[in-house]
């Protein structure tokens, strides 16, 4: 069920079902990707003007449209990159941090 304030059929409805939807799809538990797309949902009302209050946190930085997907969490861990190391045949991996890791991969592939 949408936040309140959200009428059925609107953009916001439909933006909340479709986060709600991809959260699922990913692995989260259906009152997880409520909370989710509730969040996310009145996020972008408070940045767009459609709210009367707005906390500093709702309004700054980029909306989700503009970040384009940074910061998702489809960032690998350790442990994945690791692996993708050893696959490569990088040497020293098992005394690198995660950054580092990244890094010899980008090399690697660059």
């Amino acid at each position: 069920m949408p936040p309140a304030g959200v009428k059925k059929g609107t953009k916001r409805a439909r933006q909340y079902e479709h986060i709600k939807d991809s959260a699922k799809k990913a692995g989260a538990s259906e009152e997880r990707a409520e909370e989710k797309a509730a969040r996310t949902v009145n996020r972008e009302k408070a940045r767009a003007g459609e709210t009367q209050t707005a906390s500093k946190s709702s309004t700054r930085g980029k909306s989700s449209s503009q970040r384009g997907g940074e910061r998702s969490h489809d960032d690998p861990t350790k442990e994945d990159l690791y692996k993708r190391a050893k696959q490569v045949g990088i040497e020293g991996r098992s005394k690198m941090t995660k950054a580092q890791l990244k890094r010899a991969l980008g090399r690697k592939r660059g």
